[in-house]
C-alpha cells in the first residue's frame, strides 16, 4: 500500500512536497493523494498544505501540539490558561483546548479532538514570549498579564483564586503590565496583593 511509504517522512507534519517525494509522484498528484488519504482517515489535515499521519497525531505530546498551534496561525504564541497550566501556576487543567495570542484575527479551529483557540490583540501587545522545545509560548508573567487584559475587556473569564501568585516574578509582571491599558495595570495590582 502506497500509504505505508508516507512513514518514510520523518517530520511530525508535512506538506505536498514531502508527499510527492515519499511517493515519487508529481506535486499535483500529491495534492490528490493528500485529499484522498485525509478522507480515508490516514492523514489529518491541519490546514492547507499541512498534514499529520493519524498514528502520529494520536501519539503527539502536548509540546508537539503547541508547535502545531503556532503553525495554524502565524504569527502566534501559546498563552492564557494553557500557558499558566503548562507552567503549573493554575489549578485549572485544560484538556484538548489550546489558547494562543495572535495579531491577525481571533478564530477557533478544531482538529480531531483538539480545539485551537486564537485571540487577537494589538501588535503593540504582542511580546513577552520565548521559543522553547520547538514552540513559542508566553513567559509565565506575560500569560498572566494577557489573561488579565482579556478579562478586563470581558473577553476571558479568569478565576484569580486558581492562580499561585508566588510563582511569578513580580517585577516582570509589572514590567509587562506597563505596556497595557491602565485598567489592566490596576487589576494586576489588585489581584497580586489579594
Amino acid at each position: 500500500m502506497k500509504a505505508l511509504q508516507l512513514l518514510k517522512i520523518k517530520k511530525l507534519y508535512f506538506g505536498y512536497q514531502d508527499i510527492a517525494r515519499a511517493l515519487n509522484i508529481s506535486l499535483n498528484s500529491a495534492r490528490v493523494v493528500a485529499s484522498r488519504y485525509t478522507s480515508a482517515g490516514i492523514l489529518i489535515r491541519i490546514k492547507r498544505n499541512l498534514y499529520v499521519l493519524r498514528e502520529k497525531w494520536t501519539a503527539m505530546s502536548i509540546e508537539q501540539r503547541f508547535a502545531i498551534a503556532n503553525l495554524i496561525q502565524v504569527p502566534s504564541y501559546v498563552s492564557l490558561m494553557t500557558a499558566l497550566s503548562y507552567y503549573e501556576i493554575t489549578t485549572q487543567i485544560q484538556q484538548n483546548f489550546i489558547e494562543s495570542i495572535a495579531i491577525r484575527r481571533s478564530k477557533e479551529i478544531k482538529v480531531e479532538d483538539t480545539v485551537f483557540h486564537y485571540t487577537k490583540i494589538k501588535p503593540s501587545l504582542y511580546f513577552g514570549f520565548i521559543k522553547m522545545r520547538g514552540f513559542f509560548m508566553a513567559e509565565p508573567e506575560k500569560a498572566f498579564v494577557d489573561s488579565v487584559y482579556l478579562h478586563s475587556l470581558g473577553r476571558l473569564c479568569l478565576d484569580f483564586s486558581s492562580l499561585s501568585f508566588d510563582k511569578f516574578a513580580r517585577n516582570k509582571v509589572y514590567e509587562f503590565a506597563k505596556q497595557f491599558p491602565s485598567k489592566t495595570q490596576e487589576l494586576v495590582k489588585k489581584y497580586e496583593y489579594s
